[in-house]
């Protein structure tokens, strides 16, 4: 087992939020990146945490959070990154997956030094993320190809902010060395 892992963020959408409309192109282009990684992250035996916005649903378990956005308008978007039986699921309330949230216990007790980021949105969860675990002395790397954001430039500065001042690792889906 690696000691890195695929944290994949809010993927499991309904994209009913005033912002959707800018956010789905990029989605549709990250996705096959996505479900890339996913495959990988498998094939390597490395653990794959989703973390997810639970729409205020707070007893919700991924299940029933799945099969709300699957029977939604963007299910095509959900279903090629579901979370398999093996997959791990943390309910988060805020832009960070550390926010009030058992992750980062959860990373020490499996051993997981490194989380490898992807998913949505490049300039506010993947951003905020990355910040939480840089103070929690967790690695980063995010993978740039495979973060949707609304706006292409702030998610362009944001990918600057994560290098330069939290010393995050700034890849792109086809790099070798992941997990």
């Amino acid at each position: 087992m690696s000691d890195a892992a695929l944290v994949v963020i809010d993927m499991l959408n309904s994209y009913d939020h005033e912002d959707a409309d800018l956010l789905l192109p990029s989605v549709r282009t990250v996705l096959p990146r996505i479900t890339s990684l996913i495959e990988r992250a498998r094939r390597s035996d490395s653990e794959v945490i989703y973390v997810n916005d639970n729409f205020g649903l707070w007893r919700s378990h991924h299940d029933e959070l799945l099969d709300a956005v699957l029977g939604g308008p963007h299910g095509d978007l959900v279903e090629p990154v579901r979370p398999d039986e093996n997959s791990l699921f943390v309910v988060k309330a805020r832009h960070s997956i550390f926010y009030q949230t058992p992750l980062e216990y959860l990373l020490r007790q499996h051993g997981i030094n490194t989380i490898v980021l992807c998913g949505q949105v490049t300039e506010q969860c993947v951003l905020y993320s990355a910040l939480d675990a840089h103070i929690r002395h967790i690695d980063v790397t995010v993978v740039e190809d495979a973060c949707a954001h609304i706006h292409e430039d702030l998610a362009e500065a944001a990918l600057r902010m994560m290098e330069g001042n939290m010393k995050a690792r700034i890849v792109t889906s086809t790099t070798e060395e992941l997990f």
